[in-house]
């Protein structure tokens, strides 16, 4: 029989390791609420996000958070992440701003693709760039980890963007251990990342720990699915299958929520925090690598959506 003590003794030494990533993270956001006139939380209502949101009510309390949230609705969400949205941002009591993609298209500022692979998650970017410029805000916060892609690898925790919303990465101000450079002219804003320092492990330790409440769509449950590019999307009525396409049901679980035209479920058993955080800690794959069909467009297809003006 194998001991039970080496995991025990390896939970034990982690500990101090989220204590420590809370705690930076907490630090990151008193410094952002001390620096900038208008910042603002982007609220998807994914893990990373909620971690961001708990956090920040922690950093502020007993006082109330001092800044609105704000949430990038390309109008194709799972169902169950917007209920969840508005009601944590209920719990929370803090102002929701709702930057709307199909208001974004019905002003004609882009063009809605169409066909079986046509996605709304591209058009994000000028929906964001334009509520900035409405609500003037100067720092978004942000839930983007170097482990997740190698784009978001080169981020700063302060990511300057330019008048025009672009991120230029060879032009990144130096952080030298926890000094932060939040120097910005008009119309230039910076997107801030608490937890970049993080991985999903570390997030779904974390979520156990202090027993944060998620969209149930993180864990296994029965879901109508089929299968494209080696990936599992849910059937809904923003996807078109193609013929070739056909629906099953399985177990299923959403590592990372996004666009449901991009976004893909994992299969799997998982169904409790613990059994998630064994999943994680077994897998090799990052969450975007094995989930977002967004991210396989190029190589380079994350960095060139940053470069732009992209979460």
């Amino acid at each position: 029989m194998v001991s039970a003590d080496p995991p025990q003794r390896d939970q034990r030494r982690r500990m101090p390791l989220l204590r420590a990533l809370e705690s930076e993270a907490i630090h990151i956001i008193r410094e952002v609420a001390a620096e900038f006139e208008r910042p603002v939380l982007l609220f998807s209502g994914g893990k990373d996000s909620a971690i961001i949101l708990h956090l920040a009510g922690k950093a502020f309390w007993p006082g109330k958070i001092p800044f609105p949230t704000m949430h990038v609705d390309t109008g194709h969400n799972f169902p169950e992440v917007i209920e969840y949205r508005d009601r944590m941002v209920e719990q929370y009591e803090v102002d929701l701003v709702v930057a709307s993609v199909q208001a974004t298209i019905d002003q004609g500022r882009v063009v809605e693709q169409t066909g079986p692979r046509a996605s709304r998650n591209q058009l994000q970017t000028v929906t964001l760039l334009d509520a900035i410029e409405e609500h003037r805000f100067d720092a978004l916060f942000g839930g983007a980890r170097r482990d997740e892609e190698k784009a978001r690898a080169k981020e700063r925790i302060f990511s300057f963007r330019d008048d025009f919303g672009q991120w230029d990465p060879k032009a990144q101000r130096p952080e030298l251990w926890n000094l932060y450079n939040g120097h910005h002219r008009q119309g230039e804003h910076l997107r801030v990342f608490p937890i970049s320092n993080w991985t999903e492990l570390d997030v779904w330790q974390y979520i156990a720990e202090e027993q944060i409440e998620l969209p149930p769509i993180y864990f296994a449950h029965q879901r109508e699915v089929f299968l494209r590019d080696d990936m599992l999307y849910a059937t809904g009525p923003y996807m078109e299958m193609l013929p070739n396409e056909e629906p099953f049901q399985t177990s299923v679980r959403f590592r990372t929520v996004g666009d449901m035209s991009c976004t893909a479920a994992v299969e799997s058993t998982a169904s409790t925090l613990d059994t998630v955080v064994a999943e994680i800690a077994a897998t090799r794959i990052t969450e975007r690598g094995q989930t977002r069909a967004d991210d396989r467009v190029s190589e380079a297809a994350m960095e060139d959506r940053k470069r732009e003006g992209y979460f």
